[in-house]
């Protein structure tokens, strides 16, 4: 049965450098439509459900193109408000070898980070709805964006509407405006059912270093802390990326839930990755999609995972891939041909 989904936050452009060039190295820039959230919302709709974006674009055509983009892939856009301002942009350096990847933000005072909490109609927006998404992205762009944010979370909670939230930490556009990183996401947090972070991004929020030699280990410590944090917290999930250099690496992912229990995905190993921006982003929408189907929470997760191992084959922010793709990936198919 399909479901509507709320995904609240700011859509993009990506302006990269072509293959593997440094920025500018050649006078040439690639265009694409992303955004964490955006991101979320195309999975979704790709998965079958009735995905909703809500935010705000230039009112040029800028904001029209981008908008446009997520229609074609079958995002509701209704609540995507041209307003005056800029777009948001990035700019991709794409890595290669032992040169990581690197991320210009060219985001300030774009139409969507002016907008603060009254802009949006939020008990309309979210009629309907059975989850909003919502990720530490947003918050991070200035005082403003983190109040709708927040007003975006207590109104889902007023309504009954669950709230999964992205940790998403991105500590240069934090730095920007020198917001309160961990207050803010706290409160994000603690209106949140399902969060997808790890030992790293609760650490930020609540101050507290998660120790053990594995992942596995320090990601138990954070869970536990989480939990003890945010009473409303259910799942805690989150990948384990082992990184042997930006062409090959290895990723898995865990789920703890609230009573103690922990799940884990086998690991698959990532060679001549293609793009791994949007990989966190195509996770969440596989855990959700599970969810949202009615799954438990272990097919849930493998379906998350084997979401994010096949978005490294694809280029840009979003996951193209379909469900069979990735229930065959989970069903561990093969590499034939498919006719």
């Amino acid at each position: 049965m399909t479901q509507r989904i709320v995904c609240y936050g700011e859509l993009l452009l990506r302006l990269a450098a072509p293959g593997h060039e440094r920025l500018l190295q050649s006078p040439a820039l690639q265009v694409q439509v992303g955004g964490a959230e955006a991101n979320v919302a195309v999975a979704l709709a790709r998965h079958g459900h009735r995905a909703v974006l809500v935010g705000r674009v230039a009112d040029n055509a800028l904001g029209a193109a981008a908008t446009a983009e997520l229609r074609r892939h079958g995002v509701d856009t209704a609540g995507v408000q041209p307003a005056p301002g800029r777009m948001g942009l990035y700019f991709l350096e794409a890595g290669a070898g032992h040169r990581p990847s690197t991320v210009l933000y060219d985001r300030a005072d774009s139409a969507f980070a002016r907008a603060g909490a009254q802009a949006y109609d939020w008990p309309a927006l979210l009629e309907g709805a059975a989850w909003l998404h919502l990720s530490g992205v947003t918050p991070a762009l200035g005082a403003a964006a983190a109040g709708a944010a927040i007003a975006a979370a207590r109104a889902a909670r007023a309504a009954g509407v669950r709230v999964s939230f992205d940790g998403n930490y991105r500590s240069k556009l934090w730095q920007a405006w020198d917001g309160d990183a961990a207050a803010i996401l706290r409160e994000l947090m603690s209106e949140a059912e399902l969060i997808f972070a790890d030992h790293r991004d609760i650490a930020v929020v609540l101050g507290v270093q998660a120790e053990g030699a594995s992942a596995a280990e320090r990601y138990a410590a954070a869970a536990d802390a989480a939990f003890a944090a945010f009473p409303r917290l259910q799942r805690l999930a989150s990948t384990v990326r082992l990184q042997h250099s930006v062409d090959r690496q290895s990723l898995s992912a865990l789920l703890r839930r609230r009573e103690g229990s922990v799940l884990e995905t086998p690991v698959c190993e990532l060679s001549a990755i293609v793009d791994r921006i949007g990989a966190g982003d195509a996770f969440a929408a596989g855990v959700l999609h599970g969810l949202l189907d009615g799954c438990d929470d272990a097919a849930s997760l493998r379906y998350g995972w084997a979401a994010a191992c096949l978005k490294h084959s694809v280029p840009g922010d979003f996951n193209l891939v379909d469900a069979t793709e990735i229930e065959a990936f989970v069903a561990q198919e093969g590499y034939h041909v498919r006719r």
